[in-house]
């Protein structure tokens, strides 16, 4: 990530100051600061974690550790300075870390070498310690335009018994260039950076109550005569963060989790480039996985307000708690979250056609196409999940409702793809239904074993599949075109299964296409039936299965398409060309 983390300290004597930096680097380092990457010069105490190396810098001198530097380097002075406003030692080389994997170099020092980088982090570090600022002073807040860099800043105290109102005011900032980057890491930076900050406090903390124990400055001023402000902070005023927080190592760790932070807020957003508009099975899955992670937030809270309770809850309550969480954790199906299995026993449509017969896998194509519950019977889960997995590449992503294995039956409206055990009883108005299709999976006798096929696997010939259905359909029916269509891309053995595949892709999307100007003529702008009629005989839909498909993957359009053209339909702009 192309980005400057710094660490700023505002100062009692000379303001804003920025203590600690780490920089990316992509390029070579100037001869000066790379010359210290030999073995016999630069690397003193080396370590190596997550693919990263991390070797202290020599030759790469910090703004302001002397004469020669005071001349060159765009840092303040060293007689503008005092022990809280400097970080490194005089003569500190500084950090570096190796990123082994992109050959990058995270570069750590008090002050950024080049000039311009030096007046973008300094006027960050002015603005996050003065007028950018949240409520209360501590916590995060965004800022920053095109010339100047875009900021994220998280203002924080680091407790002192010397200070002025025994506390200290920091900051940790992170500045790039990508506003929008920079606004989708919010909810990571907040995290990782108030992991960063508790640290300090927690370490500030111990030294200030052990110094608090030993001699409690707040009786002493309160007992001190009073004597101007200026006179009075000329002694406390100059105090480091490594004597705040009694860490000597405190420097390396921040370069350690800076260039960490750096390292994997680059790495956790990846571009993709898409050729043309995305389709609905793709607007359908970002919508399933943004009501995923909502889910997951509201669990985590409701978990966190559990485990209170649970605290002063008696132990029989645990046996409880655990069925409630697997009966929650049942619900996620509902909601289309299931994730196949990676074991297969149908391995596509064409072997699954295979194993259950033309006849058998017709009807049940049919069903499935209709949007008809499927409902499998068998004591093998593996089994029924592969078939789920085979069958719903015929749908729309959005018309996929799955519950994949219950032990009791559940309604169609609750899913279309239903697996039960043998012993599970399927009411007799489903098993009549004409919208309902069952397949039976019950061990094969020995003499009628199913004859096993170039593609099908040993595990599928000790069972015989029962397809049996209220509605059977004929033979002879024609049924809705695309299921023609897929039958006659798996009867062509030319074709191989990754080129079926695509045709189905190929086919939804073409069907997906006729959904939508359905959809619009009849719902968005409610055309009455006769053009409705003219309208299917154009698209090549007017035959009655046709017709029900069409209805039915109207439920698998995305929210983000039928917002679209709700708005589109208010906007004044399309009332007048309506009108």
């Amino acid at each position: 990530m192309n980005a400057i983390v710094a660490l700023c300290h505002f100062c009692e004597l000379h303001g804003p100051r920025t203590l600690f930096c780490t920089e990316v680097l992509h390029a070579p380092l100037p001869q000066a600061a790379g010359s210290g990457d030999s073995p016999g010069q630069g690397e003193q105490a080396e370590e190596e974690e997550g693919g990263i190396q991390m070797s202290s810098r020599v030759h790469a001198h910090s703004p302001a550790e002397g004469a020669s530097a005071e001349s060159s380097s765009p840092g303040p002075k060293k007689s503008d300075m005092c022990e809280g406003c400097r970080s490194l030692a005089a003569g500190h080389p500084g950090y570096i870390s190796h990123d082994k994997e992109t050959s990058i170099k995270y570069v750590s020092h008090q002050h950024p070498n080049h000039p311009q980088l030096f007046s973008i982090v300094r006027q960050a570090c002015v603005r996050s310690l003065s007028c950018e600022v949240c409520p209360g002073r501590e916590g995060p807040i965004f800022f920053g335009d095109e010339q100047h860099g875009f900021v994220f800043s998280h203002t924080f105290f680091i407790k002192d018994s010397l200070a002025r109102g025994f506390q200290r005011w920091y900051s940790i900032i992170a500045i790039m260039m990508d506003r929008i980057y920079l606004i989708n890491s919010w909810p990571f930076l907040l995290g990782k950076i108030r992991g960063i900050i508790d640290e300090l406090q927690g370490k500030a903390l111990k030294v200030f109550e052990a110094e608090q124990f030993g001699c409690p400055q707040r009786a002493q001023r309160m007992n001190t005569a009073f004597t101007p402000f200026l006179h009075q902070r000329n002694g406390n005023a100059a105090r480091s963060l490594t004597s705040l927080t009694s860490d000597d190592n405190l420097w390396a760790c921040l370069h350690t989790s800076f260039a960490w932070l750096l390292k994997a807020c680059g790495s956790r957003l990846t571009e993709k480039l898409l050729e043309g508009a995305p389709t609905e099975d793709t607007l359908v899955q970002m919508e399933k996985l943004a009501d995923l992670e909502e889910e997951s937030e509201s669990w985590d809270n409701s978990e966190a307000e559990e485990e209170e309770k649970a605290s002063v809850l008696p132990d029989s309550t645990e046996g409880r708690e655990l069925t409630k969480c697997l009966t929650d954790s049942s619900l996620l199906s509902d909601c289309g979250s299931w994730q196949p299995r990676k074991l297969s026993v149908f391995k596509s449509l064409r072997h699954m056609r295979q194993v259950l017969g033309v006849p058998s896998f017709r009807m049940l194509a049919w069903h499935v196409l209709m949007g008809n519950q499927v409902i499998w019977k068998s004591r093998d889960v593996d089994l029924v999940q592969s078939a789920f997995e085979v069958l719903r590449t015929m749908l729309p992503v959005g018309c996929v409702r799955i519950i994949p294995y219950s032990s009791q039956y559940e309604e169609a409206y609750r899913c279309n793809f239903l697996g039960l055990s043998p012993n599970v009883q399927v009411p007799a108005h489903v098993l009549s239904s004409e919208f309902a299709v069952v397949v039976e999976v019950h061990p094969a006798a020995r003499s009628t074993l199913h004859p096993v096929g170039c593609e099908d696997d040993q595990s599928l010939s000790k069972y015989e599949f029962v397809v049996t259905s209220g509605s059977p359909v004929a033979a002879d029916r024609v049924g809705p075109t695309i299921l023609n269509k897929i039958e006659a891309a798996l009867t062509n053995q030319n074709l191989s299964v990754d080129v079926v595949d695509q045709c189905l892709v190929c086919l939804k999307e073409e069907w997906m296409n006729k959904v939508k100007v359905l959809f619009k003529f009849t719902k968005v702008d409610s055309r009455p039936k006769e053009d409705t009629q003219k309208l299917l005989s154009v698209l090549g839909a007017s035959e009655e299965d046709n017709v029900k498909l069409l209805k039915f993957w109207m439920t698998g359009l995305s929210k983000t398409y039928k917002s679209h053209l709700m708005s589109t339909v208010r906007s004044p702009i399309a009332s007048e060309s309506r009108n």
